[in-house]
């Protein structure tokens, strides 16, 4: 298995967080982003859409973080980490796309902007980001997971790095005390893997 993998990406992160909770090896492929690597034809055959992560498994090839997630809970994880139910696989759902939509466009485009120069819409930006960061503030105050679990998900795994990295962007976490014992939970996890910035 190859994970096609930029190590400041909280993207890519959160798929080599995932694969190190659940003890399956994985052999890294540095892309060079500022080389323009992921647009060229070799790697848009593993993903068209030119983006990290990608995940290339014997012949099954596979980009974006939240759908390999999704093969790899489903391929190598405890069910526990995926659960089969209607109602959780809904929670779990919503909260993939919060992960690509919210911590994606707020915390993460933030952090694009300060931390590499890319130009953003920066107030937009940080409105979004302060917006996710209230909305996992009131979930988690009331729930250990998002999910609404007894055990962490992959919903966790999407949303978190995302987030935790947002002080990279200039955002203060410790206001948000339910957001932190979750980052605690998380890291509490055996398997644990962090990277530059958590």
């Amino acid at each position: 298995m190859k994970l096609h993998d930029v190590t400041l990406s909280g993207n890519c992160h959160k798929v080599r967080l995932f694969l190190s909770l659940i003890g399956q090896p994985v052999e890294l492929v540095p892309v060079n982003l500022l080389a323009g690597e992921h647009k060229q034809p070799a790697f848009r055959a593993i993903n068209p859409r030119g983006q990290v992560p990608a995940l290339e498994d014997g012949e099954f090839r596979l980009g974006d973080g939240q759908a390999i997630l999704v093969y790899l809970a489903r391929r190598y994880a405890e069910a526990s980490w995926y659960p089969q139910d209607a109602e959780t696989q809904g929670r779990i759902a919503g909260w993939l796309s919060f992960a690509a939509n919210e911590a994606q466009h707020g915390p993460a485009t933030l952090r694009l902007g300060r931390l590499f120069g890319r130009p953003i819409d920066e107030e937009l930006a940080q409105a979004r980001a302060l917006s996710a960061l209230r909305t996992l503030e009131r979930h988690l105050t009331q729930h250990a997971w998002l999910a609404e679990t007894v055990q962490p998900t992959i919903a966790d795994i999407a949303v978190y790095p995302n987030v935790a990295l947002a002080g990279d962007a200039g955002l203060e976490l410790g206001a948000y005390p339910a957001l932190q014992a979750w980052f605690a939970r998380i890291r509490a996890l055996p398997g644990y893997l962090g990277m530059p910035g958590l």
